[in-house]
């Protein structure tokens, strides 16, 4: 293999050697060894299993009635083809809201805990049980209702009104549709131009044959399958790379962050993610079969690498799902940039895609592209631009500090550009790239973790997995129901200074 193959980290084993070929890196353990690897196998199982029983607590609870569980419902209000066959399924529920937040948040950091120690002991657990396991808590958010912080029905109604009304919803807003159609009504984002995807809002026009109801449970059918093949390329990418795949499938598969508010949102990310992860798929096993370059430019082309140039296609269609994909795209091409033939063909599969992605959405939108700029102007209180904002006096973030802090951003990719040339390595860059984005964000919502962890499963940073569980713990004390309750009792209130008021005043202005 030529030194260019090494665009990915394949120096911890041989791509085709015992470690990649047994998919674990098993020690040898002294017969004295045996105990306490039988005690962290047990250890390992209680964990998981923690975190299967916790996902079904909180399915269960968000689907026996109307609650802050289930933000789409209220009273008289919760449709059986809403609730899914868990409906009603422990009636003896408190009715209690504020005994309900406080369940939800305990179970919710239960399950954290146990994902933490699960990641500990991983090493030591039987690969099907966990599988099963992974399998088991995505069924158990399929059959959910939608859950807090859900997008799934504007999803349905923004490709409603192109199917049904014929309103660009790159160019309409959804207030100005028909307010008798029945996605309206259990919308939210009124006042807001579309900011997803043309490849993704193409999809939302597919569905909108089968009806609001089917198209819920349509769209969910595809959010779990994408998560669940995400999670199957995780583990080929971790056999390829020669690290332990359950430990890779535990970090990404079992995160109770995305499966509680990712898979019981309904998001799309696990689409996205879906791309990303099969962009490097496709080139670690193109790196396997290397050929060597030649001088000339139109060798560059040759041979041609189909896998290469689909790792191309890759990326930009998670780029056209949802455009913060994008800032993975030069730290890649700066990762492959010492091998010329490689980047002249991912480059020649991102125009190819880009071309086609481009011609799509000329014709169903015309000239539109997605409403980015509106959702970037969002602030949520706890989000790290707003605390900085609070901590240096400001009352939150100032539009100031927002073009400073997209400087940062811009440094920090450029900065893991440069370490992804310079090791011909580009996962760690790339995970340290969405890091830098997570933590830019104004708009910063508890799912985005998602971005981070495949890259952190594969990557061989420590640190950059230690990262990811510190954003997890963030998110989980920005986001869990019970924190509001502790923000009044400790007198925090990001919401309530002039500029909190404004940005507060701003969101509730689009969910009009």
């Amino acid at each position: 293999m030529s030194s260019d193959a090494r665009a990915l980290p394949l120096r911890d084993a041989p791509v085709g050697g015992p470690a990649a070929g047994s998919g674990r890196r098993l020690p040898r353990l002294r017969a004295g060894a045996v105990a306490r690897a039988g005690r962290a196998q047990w250890a390992g199982a209680i964990c998981v299993l923690a975190i299967v029983a916790g996902s079904a607590l909180v399915v269960v609870m968000a689907a026996d009635r109307p609650s802050i569980l289930s933000p789409t419902t209220h009273a008289g209000f919760f449709p059986r083809w809403m609730a899914g066959p868990l409906g009603g399924a422990w009636p003896g529920l408190t009715r209690d809201t504020t005994a309900l937040r406080w369940m939800f948040s305990g179970a919710i950091v239960a399950m954290f805990i146990a994902y933490l120690l699960a990641l500990r002991y991983a090493a030591t657990l039987p690969a099907r049980a966990v599988i099963a396991a992974v399998v088991l808590v995505h069924a158990l958010f399929l059959l959910a209702p939608p859950m807090a912080l859900t997008d799934v029905f504007n999803y349905i109604n923004y490709g409603r009104m192109e199917v049904v009304h014929h309103l660009n919803p790159y160019t309409t807003i959804p207030i100005l549709e028909p307010h008798n159609d029945p996605s309206y009504s259990v919308s939210n984002w009124h006042q807001l131009l579309s900011p997803y995807g043309p490849l993704f809002t193409l999809l939302s026009f597919a569905v909108v044959p089968l009806g609001v109801a089917a198209s819920f449970w349509a769209l969910k059918v595809i959010i779990v399958a994408a998560s669940l093949a995400m999670i199957a390329l995780v583990w080929r990418c971790a056999r390829l790379l020669g690290r332990d795949p359950v430990t890779a499938i535990v970090l990404v598969g079992l995160n109770p962050i995305v499966l509680v508010w990712g898979l019981g949102g309904d998001h799309n990310d696990s689409l996205m993610l879906l791309f990303i992860v099969l962009g490097f798929f496709l080139l670690l096993r193109s790196g396997t079969d290397e050929a060597p370059e030649s001088s000339s430019p139109g060798g560059w082309l040759r041979p041609l690498s189909p896998a290469t140039v689909a790792a191309g296609c890759a990326f930009v269609a998670a780029a056209a799902i949802k455009a913060s994909a994008a800032v993975l795209i030069p730290v890649v091409l700066a990762g492959l940039l010492r091998s010329r033939r490689r980047v002249a063909q991912v480059l020649l599969g991102m125009v190819l895609a880009g071309a086609a992605v481009a011609v799509a959405s000329l014709i169903a939108f015309g000239l539109h592209v997605p409403d980015l700029s509106t959702q970037s102007r969002l602030v949520t209180s706890e989000s790290v631009p707003n605390l900085i904002g609070l901590a240096i006096g400001a009352g939150g973030e100032t539009e100031t500090l927002r073009v400073l802090l997209s400087g940062v951003l811009a440094v920090s990719v450029l900065a893991c550009c440069a370490h992804a040339w310079r090791r011909q390595e580009s996962l760690s860059a790339a995970g340290w790239a969405s890091v830098a984005l997570l933590v830019t964000l104004s708009w910063v919502l508890p799912w985005y973790v998602l971005w981070v962890l495949p890259l952190a499963a594969l990557s061989g940073s420590r640190r950059l997995r230690v990262a990811s569980a510190v954003l997890g713990v963030y998110l989980i004390i920005s986001w869990a129901p019970v924190s509001t309750l502790v923000w009044n009792a400790i007198g925090f209130h990001p919401e309530k200074t002039s500029l909190g008021r404004l940005h507060q005043r701003y969101v509730k202005e689009l969910l009009n």
